[in-house]
């Protein structure tokens, strides 16, 4: 089978490349907005079209538990439903079932789970993903996996990795749409060495993609740094790389430098609720009392629409006041800022002149000129 990468340049590790869909290609490095319940929060699709968003994330188990993927189905997939032509990821359900551990029993079958709206009884299992995800349309499909709690000893983890690898195989088993991909998830917590026997085995049966899960879940930063820089070199050269789940902006630069393509996150769009922007000298916390007479733009080196016309003083009063533009601004600017970001990365590595883009970036970042 033809891959569906195609990597164009490289600095350091760092690498500029293609994955080619049927609705689109997706330049990487990329960032992907959330959108969980088939809506990246408060924003229009063509607020997305117009930041150039070459790809959104769907969330696999709220889809399913509202409105239920049967009738989305029906509807002619997610992109026909919420009219969005250009790729979609859909992550496989396994996060959220995990992360509600209270309420999940865990056997070979799957995992049996009361709903988080009404209580009720669901099995969601490596079949029960796929036919959710088929009915989706999604163009990139994940694999159903256990996310082990941490802390968690090695043993366990080598538990949980085991049964993560019986269920990809039951997951590439299933037959998907023919436009669908089916990424992998690698497990193994920290442990360089179960990483790479989870690989090595994944890699056997061959998928098209290949993503890092369990990291950003309480790790120290630097821990996950120097994983990343030793594991990712490793990983197929010819297939996307994605690291789940990641991150704050510096975490997205520090994942590009190790060599990883994709990246997705709800910080963006949850740090904009709480009136964070994100900008490149640092976070700004619109809240503060030194903005109430600020004419000035949030972020004066941004060139989206929010910043060329809105002034911090007014986004600061709509954000007090709770009227809803606020987040709806914040939001747009802040994926705008993260998509800029990637695409600026991009250029520097097919001029190879990655690492003083992330020095500059860095620097500017830490500099602290809103505290």
């Amino acid at each position: 089978m033809e891959g569906i990468y195609k990597l164009e340049g490289k600095s350091g590790e760092a690498r500029a490349g293609i994955i080619t869909t049927d609705h689109g290609e997706i330049q990487t490095p990329i960032f992907m907005p959330v959108g969980t319940r088939a809506s990246v929060k408060s924003l229009w699709q063509e607020d997305l079209e117009e930041m150039n968003a070459q790809i959104i994330l769907g969330n696999t188990y709220h889809l399913f538990l509202r409105p239920g993927h049967e009738l989305i189905g029906k509807m002619g997939g997610l992109h026909k439903w919420m009219t969005w032509d250009r790729p979609i990821l859909t992550d496989s359900g396994g996060f959220q079932v995990f992360s509600l551990s209270d309420r999940n029993k865990v056997s070979e079958e799957g995992v049996l789970f009361h709903s988080h709206i009404d209580g009720s009884y669901h099995m969601l299992s490596p079949e029960k993903s796929m036919e959710i995800q088929k009915a989706l349309g999604s163009d990139i499909v994940m694999i159903f996996d256990e996310c082990p709690k941490l802390p968690a000893t090695k043993e366990e983890l080598r538990t949980s990795m085991e049964l993560t690898l019986r269920w990809a195989k039951r997951c590439k088993d299933y037959g998907l749409q023919d436009h669908q991909h089916l990424f992998s998830i690698i497990q193994g917590g920290l442990h360089t060495d179960l990483r790479e026997e989870c690989m090595e085995r994944l890699v056997e049966l061959d998928f098209p993609g290949y993503a890092l899960g369990g990291l950003s879940v309480g790790e120290k930063n630097e821990e996950m740094v120097d994983f990343l820089n030793g594991f990712t070199p490793k990983m197929p050269s010819d297939k996307p790389r994605y690291l789940m789940g990641v991150g704050k902006p510096i975490d997205v630069l520090n994942g590009i430098r190790a060599g990883i393509d994709m990246f997705d996150c709800v910080l963006p769009t949850r740090n904009a609720r709480n009136g964070q922007f994100l900008t490149k000298h640092g976070p700004l916390n619109i809240k503060k009392q030194r903005f109430f007479e600020d004419a000035g733009a949030p972020d004066p080196d941004c060139s989206c629409k929010v910043c060329a016309r809105y002034s911090r003083s007014y986004i600061r009063h709509l954000f007090n006041v709770g009227e809803y533009l606020a987040g709806q601004l914040i939001s747009f600017h802040n994926l705008h800022f993260y998509l800029e970001m990637v695409k600026e990365a991009r250029a520097a590595i097919l001029e190879d002149r990655f690492d003083d883009y992330y020095k500059e970036f860095y620097n500017n970042y830490t500099s602290d000129r809103w505290k």
